[in-house]
């Protein structure tokens, strides 16, 4: 009997020993760290169950249905080219479906100028955008979803305007005359208005005054993400100060008391300066950029388009 009730006695706490490591164990699950421990306390018995597989919307415009135009000529060619720049290849991958105009696209120009893709200076951007003829030649250009230069892109349309407004000047526009602290003119008294590069008043005080017109327009068109690139730098050095301050006031004094996000400046001119020198760092020969500087900036546009359109879109 005696032995019986010693068996017993063991077997009861031996049992309570198991019982007891139990509830520490419990414990111990229940109450680690956050850290450590997924939180539940939002989740009910419909809920599904917390995975460490979190699908996010990516930042870049990968969905294909942003519609970029590019106004450009040689040097933006060449800066789409699957062989040379390969933007085209690069905005097609993330995203965007791109169309472009070049020499000979357009509404002729009531200046007798030619057709409006004909002119791309710093003086015709105010005919594109402010001119008696503008609302002709933007309604084309909103609308226009066809290839004027050689680059992969989608295939199918997906319908509707163009939002992503690009455009850039060639390198002539590089050779600005006068003094980069000069009197910048009204509108009324500007001379530059529709004159191109070679032009006596391709100043930069002018050229100052023409930009700043512009946002007379872009304010009214927040539906728009409009794109200044700038002109790409010459290899003759006697204009390059101009250049680079002009490009300077562009990038950081322009928009200063601009109060929407619908207009950006890439500093196209700054990459293929090598960013410090005010001259062409990536010759080919002559003043169009070479394959490795168009490539260079191409990595940087994505990455500073990307940005710019997730902020203009919130």
């Amino acid at each position: 009997m005696k032995i019986k009730t010693s068996y017993f006695i063991i077997g009861a706490i031996v049992l309570l020993v198991v019982l007891t490591g139990s509830v520490i164990i419990l414990l111990t699950v229940f109450n680690k760290p956050d850290d450590q421990n997924p939180t539940t306390e939002s989740l009910s018995q419909n809920d599904p169950p917390i995975t460490t597989e979190i699908t996010s919307t990516p930042t870049t415009a990968k969905s294909g249905n942003k519609k970029l135009i590019f106004i450009h000529h040689s040097t933006g060619e060449n800066w789409l080219a699957d062989d040379n720049g390969g933007l085209g290849k690069a905005l097609m991958d993330e995203g965007y479906f791109v169309s472009d105009t070049n020499y000979g696209w357009g509404p002729s120009t009531s200046s007798g100028l030619g057709p409006i893709g004909d002119t791309t200076d710093i003086g015709h951007w105010w005919l594109w955008f402010r001119g008696s003829d503008s609302s002709k030649y933007l309604k084309a250009l909103y609308s226009e979803s066809s290839q004027n230069s050689s680059y992969t892109r989608v295939s199918s349309d997906p319908s509707g305007e163009n939002e992503i407004i690009m455009f850039k000047s060639c390198f002539p526009n590089s050779a600005l005359k006068g003094n980069p602290n000069d009197l910048i003119p009204s509108i009324n008294n500007n001379s530059l208005k529709g004159e191109s590069a070679d032009s006596q008043y391709h100043t930069v005080a002018n050229a100052k005054g023409i930009y700043i017109d512009l946002l007379e327009y872009f304010e009214t068109k927040q539906d728009k993400l409009f794109i200044v690139v700038t002109a790409p730098p010459l290899s003759d050095a006697t204009y390059a100060d101009n250049a680079r301050a002009f490009n300077n006031w562009l990038v950081n004094d322009w928009l200063s008391d601009y109060k929407y996000e619908n207009v950006t400046v890439f500093d196209f001119y700054d990459v293929l300066t090598g960013g410090s020198g005010n001259t062409l760092a990536y010759p080919s020969g002559d003043d169009h950029p070479s394959q490795e500087g168009n490539s260079l900036a191409t990595d940087e546009f994505i990455i500073f388009l990307n940005e710019i359109y997730k902020n203009w879109t919130k």
